[in-house]
């Protein structure tokens, strides 16, 4: 395998397909196995020190995630970049994200929202020397806290499916259109306020899918923009 090795530290009760699972979806996600990386299931096998059978299982279910492709004569490989599939998945996210938002939000205590205006105030700390990676890992850090107390556990899921495939496919959409971290912060602030005055869950819900879809189309502009000439 390239790269350093690092340990496996185990589950208790985590069979070897979930282990082989959690794994390469965590290399995924931090972007040691970047787009376009080719998983060579021996080698895997190998490395957690299990077969080829809980490793091929653990690449089907990563196929079904969108986060793994398998062709024939090919083998398995990390999802290539792809534009319109970024663009799909954050319209998707932006309609699930958004409903699981206003679900969770009257089983949101005061301290949940003291947690995430924290958060919030660190991402708003942070554009002063902005690092679009930490921003974005702040910026999940906040939404969970408005969406994981959703009580709906199909939407749940698919809510963090959208995330695992937006780490797949962008390391940080902040890295692409910066200008857009200060809205963001903004934006977090107003969802805030409309959860502590108990707005209608409609409201709230446009509200989450409106941020959303914001990112989406800072980042489509700024990709549509011709190139900046040289001074």
């Amino acid at each position: 395998m390239e790269g350093q090795v690092r340990p496996v530290a185990p589950v208790a009760g985590e069979s070897k397909s979930q282990r082989a699972y959690r794994w390469i979806k965590d290399r995924i996600a931090d972007r040691t196995f970047g787009p376009g990386y080719r998983l060579v299931l021996g080698q895997i096998a190998k490395e957690l020190d299990v077969s080829v059978v809980p490793v091929r299982e653990a690449i089907r279910l990563l196929e079904a995630e969108g986060l793994v492709t398998f062709e024939r004569n090919v083998g398995a490989q990390v999802v290539m970049v792809d534009e319109t599939a970024y663009e799909h998945t954050m319209q998707t996210l932006a309609l699930v994200e958004g409903f699981a938002t206003s679900l969770s939000a009257p089983k949101l205590s005061a301290e949940d929202i003291e947690r995430a205006r924290a958060v919030n105030e660190q991402m708003r700390l942070s554009l002063e020397n902005f690092e679009p990676h930490r921003f974005t890992e702040l910026n999940q850090e906040f939404h969970s806290v408005l969406f994981e107390p959703c009580p709906n556990p199909h939407v749940l899921d698919l809510v963090h499916r959208g995330w695992h495939r937006l780490a797949s496919l962008r390391d940080s959409t902040f890295s692409f259109v910066p200008g857009r971290a200060h809205e963001s912060v903004k934006e977090h602030e107003q969802l805030l306020v409309l959860i502590e005055q108990n707005a209608d869950p409609l409201e709230l819900e446009l509200a989450a899918r409106r941020h959303r879809t914001a990112t989406l189309d800072a980042y489509l502009d700024r990709r549509a923009a011709p190139p900046a000439e040289a001074p």
